[in-house]
């Protein structure tokens, strides 16, 4: 007989993809009868879980959100995912109340009164024995995030108080289009209706924000991501420098862990490496630590001004030299 709780437990999984599943389609990815499935769907509902049925022609299944939360259904991984990007999350910022890190901070410390009991003293052990560096970085604030979030998904117009690098504010008038999260800081990226352009915003800088009942068409975005828009505004005075390193790519992506990068893993040995950086010097300290053979195919001067500086190490090597 196979595991009730095993198999209750992968009927959550599935239904917590947020998706609608019929009867049929539940009984053939969980290996079970349809009176099994319909007494393991009550189950659930007896331990809280809200899950709504739709009956007749094109019927299914689907978990709805609840005003309480039952017990989490974490599996082991899962938990130690959770509190460590939990503690990953608290260890950047300066914990100022309302700020995403000061909400992780808290959830770091009572997540496991929500979980299963065989996993609570899994939890409470990793928790004692976790220590993590604080990175600075301006904190955000959850109430923003959310916020702005609902606003993309709705396509609702926002208006805020930004103050920019210079430290003089202005009032925006947007189309929210993402969230982007890089290098500890995070980004709004959005169709500023005043300027009739695409702009990226610090939400750090942003104050006094209010979603308005306005809705917008959706926009084309003149790049592949939200990401990569970022990336050109960000390094609009670097170079894109292209190279090949004879390392696997866990090994280059630990030499170039503190620049902005992108690897492709081209065999078990070789990976190719997509920097931008504001002077070729920035490869010079990588490259040695990594210690390996490379190719830098673009920009060819970055080749000539490495060539040019090999020769000048070769000659400073030379006794006498």
């Amino acid at each position: 007989m196979p595991d009730v709780t095993q198999r209750i437990l992968s009927l959550l999984a599935t239904l917590q993809t947020g998706r609608a599943f019929t009867s049929d389609e539940l009984v053939a990815r969980l290996g079970v009868s349809a009176r099994t499935l319909r007494r393991d769907i009550d189950r659930l509902r007896g331990y809280g879980y809200p899950v709504h049925t739709q009956p007749g022609p094109g019927g299914h299944y689907r978990l709805t959100a609840g005003t309480a939360m039952p017990p989490l259904a974490f599996d082991d991984e899962e938990a130690i995912a959770t509190l460590l990007g939990l503690a990953t999350l608290a260890a950047v910022g300066s914990a100022v109340e309302g700020s995403l890190d000061e909400a992780a901070t808290r959830a770091y410390g009572k997540v496991d009164q929500y979980l299963p009991k065989r996993l609570r003293h899994r939890a409470t052990h990793l928790r004692a024995s976790l220590e993590t560096g604080t990175a600075v970085a301006p904190s955000v604030s959850a109430d923003v995030l959310a916020t702005l979030a609902d606003a993309i998904q709705r396509r609702h117009l926002v208006t805020f108080q930004y103050v920019g690098k210079d430290g003089a504010a202005t009032s925006r008038r947007v189309e929210p289009y993402r969230h982007v999260q890089h290098n500890l800081r995070w980004y709004l990226l959005a169709w500023d209706t005043a300027k009739s352009g695409w702009r990226v915003f610090r939400l750090d800088r942003i104050t006094g924000l209010h979603v308005s009942t306005g809705t917008y068409p959706p926009r084309s975005l003149p790049a592949d991501t939200a990401l990569d828009y970022l990336r050109q505004g960000l390094g609009k005075n670097r170079e894109r420098v292209v190279l090949t390193v004879h390392a696997p790519l866990p090994a280059a992506a630990d030499a170039f862990k503190h620049q902005d990068a992108e690897f492709t893993a081209t065999s078990a040995e070789r990976t190719r490496v997509v920097l931008w950086l504001d002077t070729w010097q920035w490869l010079l300290v990588n490259l040695a630590i990594l210690d390996t053979a490379f190719t830098v195919h673009e920009p060819a001067a970055f080749r000539a001004a490495l060539a040019d500086f090999g020769a000048r190490l070769a000659e400073g090597a030379m006794p006498g030299g």
